[in-house]
C-alpha cells in the first residue's frame, strides 16, 4: 500500500484519539471522514475539513453508507469505561462488539483496503509485567473481553474476506481534548477537573495501582505507520511507554506540583477487577518502527492543565446509566460525588 493521497474513515471522530488523527490526516493531504455518536467526545473537537456524520457504529446501514469509497478505516470509536464495564456490562459491550462488528461487515462489503483497529490494554488483565504482544490475552473485566473478542471476530473476517488489518494497543493516552467531565474514566483528567476546582481528588483503593502515561503526539504517528506501511497487516502493535511507570498515588501528587495544590487525597474502597500492574513493553513497536517517547509525563500533564484551564473546568455529568447498583458498586457513582 502506497502512501500517497487516500481517503480515511475514522470512527469516534469527535473523541480524544480520534480527533487528533483526523487532524494529521488532514495535515498531511488526505481526505478524512468520520462518524461519533458524541456519547464520549465533544462536538468541538471534529476539524472542520472533515465530513462529520453523528452515527453511532452500531447501525450497519449508516455504517454501509459513510463508508462508501473509504481507503483506510482507523476504528477509534469505543465505550472506553474499564471499570464502569463491570456495573454497566449492556451498554459497554453494545458498543465495543456489536458496533465493531457493524463496522467490519460494512468495510469488507465496501472493499475498504485496510482496518486499524484500535483495541485496549485491557485485553492484558492480569499478566506478568511488562506486558507484551505474545502474551496470552486474560482481561479481567467485560470491557477487556469485549476488545478480545473485537479482535478475533477482525481476524476471523478479515482473513476470510481479504481485508488487511492491524490491532493497535495505545495504552492511557492522555493530552488535551481528552474528556473530563466524565466520572467513570480518564483519571489524571478527573483529578485536573477536580483540582483546578480546589476539590481534592478521589483515589481508589491504597493507590499503589501502577501504569504508564502516554503523551497523545507519540502515538500519533505510530498509528500513521500503521495505515500505510506494508508488512504490518494482521499483527498486534503495544504503542506507548514502558517508562515512567508510577502509582495513582504518585500521578495525584505530580499533578499536584505542577498546580501548587495541598493533596489530600479522599480514599474510597478499590473498585472490583481492577488490574494492579498494568504496563506495557514497547519492544515490539521500537523494533519494526523505531518508537520513541518524547513527551515526558509531567510535560503532558501540563499541557492537559493548560488545556482544561483554557477552556474552562466543568461539573462532571453521568451521562451513562448503571445497569447493576450493589454494595460493590463505588459511591463516587451511586451518590454522584465528583
Amino acid at each position: 500500500m502506497k502512501s500517497n493521497k487516500k481517503t480515511i474513515f475514522i470512527s469516534g471522530i469527535a473523541g480524544f484519539l480520534g480527533s487528533h488523527l483526523a487532524d494529521l490526516m488532514i495535515s498531511e493531504g488526505h481526505a478524512v471522514v468520520g462518524c461519533d455518536s458524541l456519547i464520549g467526545g465533544y462536538l468541538d473537537n471534529v476539524p472542520c475539513e472533515a465530513d462529520f456524520y453523528q452515527y453511532d457504529c452500531i447501525y450497519r446501514n449508516s455504517m454501509l453508507k459513510v463508508t462508501k469509497n473509504i481507503d483506510i478505516i482507523y476504528h477509534c470509536a469505543a465505550a472506553a469505561y474499564e471499570g464502569l464495564s463491570v456495573f454497566s456490562p449492556h451498554i459497554i459491550i453494545q458498543n465495543i462488539v456489536q458496533a465493531s462488528v457493524s463496522l467490519i461487515s460494512a468495510a469488507i462489503s465496501n472493499r475498504v483496503k485496510r482496518f486499524v483497529y484500535c483495541s485496549s490494554m485491557a485485553r492484558y488483565g492480569t499478566n506478568e509485567v511488562p506486558f507484551k504482544e505474545t502474551m496470552g490475552p486474560n482481561p479481567q473485566d467485560p470491557y477487556g473481553i469485549g476488545k478480545i473478542a473485537v479482535e478475533q471476530l477482525l481476524k476471523n473476517l478479515a482473513t476470510v474476506h481479504g481485508m488487511d488489518y492491524v490491532v493497535a494497543v495505545p495504552h492511557n493516552i492522555i493530552g488535551p481534548r481528552q474528556k473530563y467531565d466524565d466520572p467513570y474514566r480518564n483519571v489524571a483528567s478527573i483529578m485536573i477537573n477536580l483540582m483546578l476546582q480546589g476539590r481534592q481528588p478521589v483515589i481508589y483503593g491504597n493507590g499503589e495501582q501502577k501504569r504508564c502515561f502516554s503523551f497523545i503526539e507519540d502515538d500519533l504517528w505510530v498509528l500513521n505507520e500503521l495505515a500505510f506501511r506494508e508488512g504490518v497487516q494482521g499483527e498486534t502493535f503495544n504503542i506507548g511507554p514502558d517508562e515512567e511507570f508510577i502509582t495513582i498515588n504518585q500521578l495525584a501528587q505530580e499533578i499536584a506540583n505542577i498546580l501548587g495544590f495541598d493533596l489530600q487525597p479522599i480514599r474510597m474502597p478499590g473498585r472490583p477487577q481492577e488490574v494492579e500492574l498494568a504496563n506495557c513493553s514497547a519492544d515490539k513497536i521500537r523494533e519494526w518502527l523505531g518508537y520513541e517517547t518524547k513527551i515526558s509525563l509531567r510535560e503532558g500533564l501540563t499541557r492537559m492543565i493548560d488545556y482544561i484551564r483554557d477552556r474552562g473546568v466543568k461539573p462532571f455529568k453521568y451521562h451513562i446509566d448503571l445497569e447493576i447498583i450493589n454494595d460493590k458498586t463505588p459511591r463516587t457513582w451511586k451518590e454522584k460525588l465528583f
